[in-house]
């Protein structure tokens, strides 16, 4: 909108007289405007980090393969609870440390992914599985925890995992039937101890018991698939898991974690652990992003100025700026447009250039030397801090007008009904 050429206009106030706005706030937002204006996005954002952090700590390590509290079709849960129901604890430990802390005569050693592991880890789980009286039990182990848990026994090529029957005397077996078994199958040698060998698959056993000492044996079941909840209810599954897992009141369920897996051969950044077709995916993604950012960031050319169809009068102008005023409390920014317009006018009448009407060491001087006020109160006027209050808005106002009248006696005071007040 443009303004008409009146007189130059004062803010006048607004019709009522007073302002009932809030104290300390200001048309450009201070820490309590933006509080209110960013509240909802805060509030929505710290309710998201919530939920995730809450996700987060109920799903942490609990959706992995064989997890003993994961409900996920691939998960250990349901074996889990049918081992709670029969009075068998479950004691999860993710390091060889704390297996071999864990694992005692009274209880049952399960190693879930034995070729997931350190040679030191191994050793050491190791040790605990062939003492006396222990019972331990591998699924899936490979030739390299053969090695460490049974010598003597070898690692055949493994098979699907499908429906097989026992084929043996052992009374595990024979009650629990028909099993999912298949994977790794076990050959032994002539000097290995008596053991039970069920479930063949091409002449070999996928289901072997391993004597040890005293009254412990180690047991290697060559798939895992049995023990996963999505197969559990299946064939002779779940009475095949109870009667290995729950020989013994304590089961100790070693799920192993990264600190016990092989290294790598060195630490690798997030860059090497991608694909390499996603790399060149996320280096097009930030070609095409920095190419928008250039396209939007053009400039387009000067700012062309249009002239509006409608003409505004400048008190009217005026008095909308002091209702905006008025309506965001803004007494520091009503304030400031008396004192700027007072100072121009006041530079006019005492002769001080217009470059130097707002400095605050050159007019208040200019000032004192016309109406006899000492400088510091003409500078308190024209310079001072916002008013803290309605009232002393108004009083500022009024001062204003009256020093401007003292220095310029012969101009016409303000008409009556015309307030120059903002």
């Amino acid at each position: 909108m443009t303004a008409a050429p009146d007189a130059p206009p004062r803010p006048p106030l607004p019709e009522t007289g007073t302002w009932t706005a809030p104290r300390g706030t200001a048309v450009s937002p201070d820490a309590r405007q933006l509080w209110r204006r960013a509240r909802g996005f805060v509030a929505a954002l710290a309710v998201l980090i919530t939920a995730g952090l809450v996700l987060a700590l109920l799903n942490s390590g609990e959706d992995g393969t064989l997890h003993p509290r994961a409900a996920t079709p691939d998960g250990a849960r349901a074996i889990a609870e049918l081992l709670a129901d029969r009075g068998v604890t479950t004691t999860l430990v993710t390091t060889a440390r704390e297996a071999a802390a864990a694992t005692g005569p009274d209880s049952t050693l399960l190693v879930v992914r034995p070729e997931a592991l350190t040679d030191a880890a191994r050793a050491t789980v190791a040790r605990t599985a062939t003492a006396p009286g222990a019972r331990t039990v591998l699924l899936a182990p490979g030739q390299a925890a053969l090695n460490a848990f049974t010598p003597g026994v070898t690692a055949a090529e493994p098979v699907p995992a499908e429906e097989r029957a026992p084929r043996c005397d052992d009374a595990t077996a024979r009650r629990a039937g028909s099993a999912l078994t298949g994977g790794f199958r076990y050959a032994t040698g002539p000097a290995t101890p008596p053991l039970t060998a069920c479930y063949p698959a091409a002449g070999l056993p996928t289901l072997l018991a391993v004597p040890a000492g005293g009254d412990g044996e180690t047991v290697l079941l060559g798939t895992h698939e049995p023990l996963l909840n999505e197969h559990l209810d299946e064939h002779g599954n779940a009475s095949l898991a109870l009667q290995l897992l729950g020989e013994r009141p304590h089961l100790v369920w070693y799920l192993p974690s990264p600190e016990d897996a092989p290294s790598t051969g060195g630490e690798e950044s997030l860059l090497d652990l991608l694909d390499p077709s996603w790399r060149w995916a996320t280096l097009q993604l930030a070609i095409a992003a920095a190419l928008a950012a250039l396209w939007r960031g053009r400039r387009l050319g000067p700012v062309v100025t249009e002239p509006l169809p409608v003409t505004v009068r400048a008190a009217e102008a005026t008095e909308g700026r002091a209702r905006l005023y008025h309506q965001a409390g803004a007494r520091n920014r009503a304030a400031e447009a008396l004192r700027s317009g007072a100072r121009a006018r006041l530079a006019r009448l005492t002769g001080v250039p217009s470059a130097a009407a707002h400095a605050p060491d050159t007019l208040p001087r200019a000032v004192a030397a016309h109406t006899g006020e000492r400088p510091e109160a003409v500078h308190a006027l024209l310079f001072g801090p916002p008013p803290p209050d309605d009232p002393s808005l108004v009083r500022l106002a009024d001062d204003l007008d009256a020093i401007e009248r003292r220095v310029a006696p012969t101009t016409a005071p303000p008409s009556e009904g015309k307030d120059h007040r903002p």
